[in-house]
Parts: structure tokens; sequence; C-alpha cells
């Protein structure tokens, strides 16, 4: 369990050392950019991944159906 704790630590530092290296390469605060990677910059990634997933689903099913219909299959997925 100590190294777990140890290591969460380390990736912990790790990312805020990361962030305020951000705020002082873009000479904004740290909160700002904090703000800017995890209200704006995050859930865009989240919904764009969601998106995209349900897009593609949308396309293969598409394709097997196409698929099927050529060879007079019917399968489901």
């Amino acid at each position: 369990m100590d190294k777990l704790t140890e290591f969460l630590s380390f990736i912990f530092s790790y990312c805020t050392d990361f962030v305020i290296n951000l705020a002082n390469i873009f000479k904004l605060s740290y909160y700002e950019v904090n703000f800017i990677l995890f209200c704006l910059i995050y859930p865009v990634l989240i919904f764009g991944s969601i998106g995209t997933y349900i897009i593609q689903k949308q396309r293969l099913k598409n394709i097997i159906n196409k698929n099927d219909a050529r060879n007079g299959t019917n399968q489901k997925l």
C-alpha cells in the first residue's frame, strides 16, 4: 500500500508541476490553466470521444447492413 501511495503522490506532484509550468509559459495563473484544462478542454474531449464512438458505431452498422443485403444474410450486431 505504501508503494501505491508513493506512486500516486509522484503522479500528483508531476501533474501539478506540469500545470504550473504551463501557467508560466502562457503567462497565466495556475487557476486559469486549471480552469482551461478541466472545465473547457476535458469536457470537449470526453463528449467528442462519445460522439465519435456513436458515429463510428452507426457507420459500422450501416456497412454491415449493406454487406448483409449483398450477401443475403441477416446478422445483427
